[in-house]
């Protein structure tokens, strides 16, 4: 079939030339047919919108964005960490400057944008963006766009991005990120339940919105999460190394193809076992008065003796001193035959991928949000904001524990708490950068306390969980008493082992667990700065020394450190490095040193730093802006 868009395009292209070529002395005219042109030529399928202009885009013309640290708001409570960093401003400005000191090594990026709603979630240049307003997606596309292609040029080849959002611009979003991002480094759209009972619209009551994820460019970066399956719940003396074990399969079975080389009887201990239980079957069996299908052993002699020896044998004896052979099936090992007959232990931690529809769990909810802004004495001034556990899941998916976390619609600041409870969870070291607007005194009263409260204060806890009971009802049994009772007997038998417990129905099964917490902090130990982005005219007279006065700002972001003047020392000038290496004796503990590029060190100096870390102070900060004001070259 005829592409006819292309061809009516063809016909267009062709008068423009033939106007080329009536107005060739035209200059003027020429460039406007050119114009022309390549907008009939440029892309034609995937989103278009209206361009618009932010005010930052304006002021940006004449000045140059810098951060400025405000040095009191400093916590510092984990000295051998690097530095986590709350950045107050336009995120754009924020953006554009993460990408002079960070581009391509930011390792996940999680956003919750404003959704568009048009109730006041979107701010454009200073004004909220109402339902009625006929730009309000083209509006929020320019906005968009423009952050997300900085976006993309900070994260690192095995980079992750996470994005939440709901109806009102899922498929705009989804365009949008095909685009800068790629078709092929689209994951998936994963649903997410906002809370139990939604706002009914008189068709569909709407209780979910979703998170798109994407990759920078590799996939192979997923990390499966642990298997949990309520059956495995015993422990013994090697849980550390095989994990918990479940109990329900006997040694003996009824299997479906009878072999007389499995049916024979097994002592243990000066008693011996016959598969079935009955000697007197036995007997009749070794006759050869079987069926197809009949009793026998499902591990042969040496492979039990392999498997008693190693703890994978359990015998329960009842009250009548009958007793049946169990063996153990643990999470993470089980017992392999090698090709020469041997037997040995495999170890395999056992993982399983997300599921698409993990995050209809409760867990995920706006309502917890709520529950964990509450334990700050905060309300939620954002409607929508995310729980720290969604947080939580998403980062599990990425392999790195050493990422740098990037959110830049930080909100409340729930990523941060979220980097901080998982670092201490599984032993990782990430980071996170917030950038937050200060619109209502946001950043300052609310996502500040927040960081401050968990590093310094905040009640944290790890619990551990342990099913007690797994019973499979219908509705039937919701209203008889018995389950109630049941419960009541197993939290009795349990007292005193737990701190609480905690009953759940799902997929159509009663779960009780028993819930032990551990490890009681009060306040996670972390390192936090804060800048604030702000603005240098470019038409300063003396702009390379002011700007020189934020390259301390900019090293310390893209290093994760304190310029401390002792471990983190900036030399900017030979004078500095004359006064350093005079009292070199004084500085024992120097971790690197930090030296502008017009420093010249001498032959002297060279050999006494030698076992220091030497990094040169890139142009790349503001070399440009200095080349556009003629400042340098």
């Amino acid at each position: 079939m005829a592409n006819l868009s292309s061809q009516k395009r063809q016909q267009m292209i062709a008068f423009l030339n033939d106007l080329k070529k009536e107005h060739s002395d035209n200059d003027k005219i020429l460039m406007s047919i050119n114009e022309i042109e390549n907008a009939l030529t440029s892309k034609k399928y995937g989103l278009m919108w209206e361009k618009h202009e932010e005010d930052v885009d304006v002021k940006m013309k004449t000045n140059i964005p810098v951060f400025t640290e405000i040095k009191s708001k400093e916590i510092s409570t984990a000295p051998n960490d690097l530095y986590n960093f709350l950045i107050e401003g336009d995120n754009l400005l924020s953006l554009r400057l993460l990408e002079k000191t960070l581009k391509g090594k930011i390792d996940l990026i999680y956003i919750d944008p404003p959704y568009n709603r048009g109730s006041n979630d979107f701010v454009y240049d200073d004004k909220f963006v109402n339902k009625d307003d006929l730009f309000k997606h083209s509006k929020w596309l320019s906005f968009m766009e423009k952050r997300l292609r900085i976006a993309y040029s900070l994260l690192t080849d095995n980079g992750m991005m996470f994005l939440s959002i709901d109806d009102n611009e899922q498929a705009a979003l989804k365009n949008l990120m095909d685009e800068i991002f790629g078709e092929d480094n689209f994951i998936i759209t994963l649903p997410r339940i906002t809370k139990k009972s939604g706002k009914t619209t008189g068709s569909f009551s709407k209780n979910h919105d979703y998170v798109l994820v994407y990759t920078r460019r590799n996939k192979n970066i997923f990390m499966m999460q642990e298997h949990i399956d309520p059956e495995y719940k015993y422990e013994d003396e090697w849980v550390a190394a095989r994990g918990k074990y479940k109990l329900n399969q006997t040694l003996d079975y009824d299997s479906l193809t009878y072999s007389t080389s499995m049916d024979y009887p097994l002592t243990v201990n000066g008693k011996t076992y016959y598969p079935g239980t009955s000697i007197e079957a036995w007997k009749e069996r070794q006759k050869g008065n079987h069926k197809r299908a009949d009793w026998a052993w499902r591990w042969k002699p040496k492979h039990f003796e392999f498997g008693y020896n190693n703890g994978f044998v359990v015998i329960n004896t009842k009250k009548d001193g009958t007793s049946r052979i169990y063996t153990k099936t643990y999470v993470n090992a089980k017992i392999v035959e090698d090709s020469n007959g041997n037997y040995y232990i495999d170890y395999k931690h056992k993982t399983k991928p997300m599921s698409s529809i993990d995050l209809i769990n409760n867990i995920y909810s706006n309502d917890n949000a709520k529950k964990d802004l509450a334990e700050f004495g905060l309300s939620d001034e954002f409607d929508y904001s995310k729980p720290v556990e969604l947080i939580k899941i998403l980062m599990k998916n990425h392999f790195n524990k050493d990422a740098i976390v990037l959110d830049f619609f930080a909100g409340s600041g729930t990523t941060a708490q979220a980097v901080l409870e998982l670092n201490h969870e599984d032993g990782g070291h990430r980071r996170f950068i917030l950038c937050n607007n200060n619109q209502n005194q946001i950043c300052e009263k609310i996502t500040y306390p927040r960081c401050r409260d968990v590093i310094l204060s905040y009640d944290y806890e790890k619990s551990a969980m342990e099913t007690l009971l797994e019973q499979k009802i219908n509705i039937r049994d919701l209203g008889k008493p018995d389950l109630p009772n049941l419960l009541k007997q197993v939290k009795k038998e349990n007292k005193g082992k737990f701190d609480k417990f905690k009953t759940e129905i799902r997929n159509s099964y009663l779960y009780l667990y028993g819930i032990s917490k551990y490890e009681k902090m009060h306040g996670i130990p972390a390192n936090l700065k804060y800048y604030v982005t702000d603005y240098i005219p470019k038409n300063e007279e003396l702009l390379s020394d002011i700007l020189l006065r934020h390259t301390a700002e900019m090293i310390q972001i893209e290093n994760g450190i304190k310029l401390d003047g002792k471990h983190y020392i900036m030399i900017l000038s030979d004078e500095e490095a004359d006064q350093l290496s005079s009292h070199w004796d004084d500085y024992p503990d120097v971790k690197a040193l930090y030296i502008s590029r017009d420093v010249l060190l001498t032959s002297e100096q060279i050999k006494l730093f030698k076992d220091i870390n030497i990094h040169t102070i890139p142009d790349c900060y503001f070399n440009f802006e200095l080349q556009e004001a003629g400042e340098t070259w």
